[in-house]
């Protein structure tokens, strides 16, 4: 993809299973990456230091995103584009419906759906001054559909509610700062996967497979294409959109 060569992207969210995959693939299309996560798992180990910069520091608090903008800035000279695939949650993240508690559903609706307004606040701060950007969000199949109960029988999993309201929560961000951001050259578009391969029992992968087309669960580097596509000039008129990679689950 010789559109993406020399631009330079912000994934905050680094070093998960989605963050790590677009990280590479942009990298390996000539991109350059500003990597930002809690974690350090040397993803960046990956990449030399004129291609990355590789923070490290909870990338949903304004100071640690302000400074990551300044740090990129200053290495690379610009930031075409941000990524928003952090997954922050708490210990008790995924209860059962009937085991909700008040301070876990607070923190964790803020940490999934608060956390992104303010990274979009900072982002689209700086895609102003600097005069253009492109800020993609990702969602999930949860944010456009119920779960399929029926796939978590007999399995040790849930799709938890507060997941379904976050992630559509994510789509609506997305469609309200496109239009926000209208005639100020920045884009916000997001993704929605379908489930993705982690270890899931056998039962679940089953179950899934049967709702889908052809593969049924993905792989993180089945995202991979459509990034580069909403990265690309050949997406530039595409803005406000959801677009879902599901293999189907949807229909």
């Amino acid at each position: 993809m010789k559109k993406i060569k020399k631009i330079v992207v912000y994934i905050n969210g680094s070093e998960g299973r989605l963050g790590s995959s677009f990280s590479k693939a942009i990298v390996e299309n000539g991109g350059n990456v500003i990597l930002g996560d809690i974690s350090n798992k040397k993803l960046s180990n990956n990449f030399n230091a004129k291609n990355s910069l590789f923070i490290k520091g909870d990338h949903t608090k304004i100071k640690v995103i302000d400074n990551t903008l300044k740090l990129g800035l200053k290495k690379f000279g610009k930031i075409d584009a941000a990524i928003n695939c952090c997954y922050p949650k708490t210990k008790k993240w995924g209860q059962p419906f009937e085991k909700l508690d008040e301070k876990h559903l607070k923190e964790n609706i803020f940490s999934q759906l608060g956390s992104p307004i303010i990274f979009s606040q900072r982002v689209i701060k700086f895609f102003r001054k600097q005069g253009f950007g492109n800020l993609i969000y990702v969602s999930s199949i949860q944010g456009i559909s119920p779960p399929k109960f029926d796939h978590y029988k007999k399995t040790n999993m849930t799709s938890p509610i507060e997941y379904s309201a976050v992630k559509s929560g994510i789509i609506s961000i997305t469609k309200y700062l496109a239009k926000y951001c209208g005639k100020k050259n920045i884009r916000v578009n997001c993704i929605t996967p379908g489930g993705i391969l982690d270890n899931q029992p056998k039962i679940f992968k089953q179950k899934y497979k049967k709702s889908c087309l052809n593969k049924g669960l993905l792989d993180s580097a089945d995202l991979n294409g459509t990034i580069l596509y909403l990265l690309s000039e050949e997406s530039k008129y595409v803005n406000g959109q959801n677009i879902i990679i599901d293999d189907g689950w949807s229909l």
